[in-house]
């Protein structure tokens, strides 16, 4: 009796186990066909039917392949029939500016195009937002700062104490300065200063031809200064005050569909896995951190490694600064 009983307990373990694992693999095809139809939908259908394109350019701007990946496909793409680019940036490389303004040009050139200030849009940051033909910036953002800056460390004090020397063979006075192992001089300074007005004199004529503005008017606002919405507003740095709704409304004046959703633009990476995120982006929303990308642009950590001719505001004490 006692063995009929033990095989009745085996197999009601057994009936049990197939159960659950029945229910779990129905809940995983659930989830798998619900995760494949959002994709279709949102990823592909969403971006096959018109629509207007929203492309953001958020942080500190470098040579962003990936980014300008994504304006080219926006311009190559039938579906799209106007673009709002959003902008949150304190700036970054001139090159990297001058990059994405290109990029945008090319696609103004077929599509509506308008920018959408939030928080910020400085320096090169601005830069990108001229390449649209309109620009919208709330009343509070901060615009402006105009200008090209280098920095570079010089640690010849600390060497000194530490009683370190370095030592070098060169094939001329001004390879490879200015360096931080030795004292900079007048001419290595004046080195800078004519490579850094060259791109200044560049920045400046950029935006006088892109705004209503001369180029006497551009270098009166053009010392650095950053100025609000509304001080931008009056000083024609930027049209018209507000945000997405306003940025949406021109575009219909420009022939856009009114009743077009709004879809944002990624890089082709940008979503990792399809069904589960990235471990490390996994790790942090268990720790309450926010995603790996933005932990650095929070702490201002990508500023650190930056290089060449910046056109860069940032306010704080670290980094930096224009």
């Amino acid at each position: 009796m006692s063995t009929r009983a033990d095989d009745l307990i085996d197999r009601r373990r057994l009936r049990r186990k197939v159960t659950f694992w029945r229910i779990a693999t129905f809940l995983v095809i659930v989830l798998a066909l619900t995760a494949a139809t959002q994709w279709l939908f949102d990823g592909v259908m969403g971006v096959s039917a018109p629509h207007i394109a929203q492309v953001r350019i958020e942080g500190t701007i470098m040579e962003d392949e990936e980014l300008l990946d994504v304006l080219d496909r926006v311009r190559q793409s039938p579906a799209v029939e106007g673009v709002i680019i959003t902008i949150d940036s304190p700036g970054g490389t001139t090159a990297g500016g001058e990059a994405i303004f290109e990029e945008i040009r090319r696609l103004a050139a077929e599509k509506p195009v308008v920018a959408q200030v939030g928080t910020l849009a400085a320096s090169a940051g601005y830069m990108v937002a001229s390449a649209t033909d309109h620009i919208v910036a709330r009343k509070t953002s901060i615009v402006g700062s105009i200008g090209v800056i280098v920095q570079f460390p010089e640690i010849t004090g600390l060497l000194d104490k530490i009683g370190i020397s370095v030592e070098e063979v060169k094939s001329s006075p001004l390879k490879a300065e200015p360096s931080p192992f030795n004292e900079t001089t007048e001419e290595e300074l004046q080195m800078l200063r004519t490579m850094i007005l060259d791109s200044y004199d560049w920045f400046i004529d950029l935006i006088a031809d892109r705004r209503p503005l001369s180029r006497e008017q551009v270098l009166e606002i053009a010392d650095g200064r950053v100025f609000t919405g509304r001080q931008a507003v009056d000083l024609q740095l930027v049209d018209a005050l507000g945000g997405e709704r306003e940025a949406r409304a021109w575009l219909v004046e420009e022939g856009v569909g009114d009743d077009l959703e709004i879809v944002e633009w990624k890089p082709r990476n940008s979503g990792g896995s399809l069904f589960l995120p990235g471990f490390a982006n996994w790790i942090a929303g268990v720790l309450g951190l926010p995603p790996q990308e933005d932990l650095l642009h929070r702490l201002g950590l990508e500023r650190i490694f930056l290089d060449g001719l910046l056109s860069l505001w940032q306010p704080e004490r670290i980094g930096f600064a224009d």
